[in-house]
This record gives C-alpha cells, structure tokens and sequence, in this order.
C-alpha cells in the first residue's frame, strides 16, 4: 500500500514593512528575511509611496501591491526565487526629433 506524505504547508510571514528600497518578511520571532525591490520590475520602478502601500494577503503566504498589480509569494523569497528579473535599462523616455 502507498502511503500519501502530506505537503508541508506553504511558508507563510507575519508582518512585512519597507525599508528604503528593501522589503523585510518576519517570518516568527526570531527569522526576518529581505530582498532589494530591485529583484522585480514594478518594484524597481515603482515610487516610495507606491512602495509603502505593502501589505499581506492569504494568510501572510503572499506579499501584495494593489496599486502596482504585483503579488510575490513569501516562499519564493525565502527561497530566493525570484520569478520577475529586474529590467537591465531604465525606461526610455520619449524625446523631441531634432530639427
């Protein structure tokens, strides 16, 4: 007979701030991890303000973004996979044609 090994459950965080440019997940008491918001596009373009409206989502599994659309999963970071990789160039603004 198989036996079925249930799946450890997904890594969750209890609270999460910004620091700068950083992101830090405490994880209990004792574990904090963090990651530049360069690791991601939105992040990495995003304003402070932007930035500060951080919040926990599904029981602390998912970091969110409501104004920049973007949701991390805390066990991803913890992991250090970083699904979105930071765009190489800063976004091109548009310039007049010389004439």
């Amino acid at each position: 007979m198989d036996t079925v090994t249930p799946a450890a459950p997904r890594l969750a965080a209890l609270r999460c701030w910004m620091q700068g440019r950083r992101v830090y997940l405490a994880i209990d008491e004792r574990r904090t991890i963090s990651f530049p918001t360069s690791k991601f596009d939105k992040l990495a373009y995003a304003s402070q303000v932007e930035l500060e409206k951080i919040h926990l989502h599904d029981a602390g599994r998912v970091i969110r973004w409501e104004s920049l659309d973007e949701e991390i999963q805390v066990e991803d970071v913890a992991n250090n996979r970083f699904l979105h990789t930071a765009r190489s160039e800063p976004f091109q603004t548009a310039t007049a044609a010389p004439k």
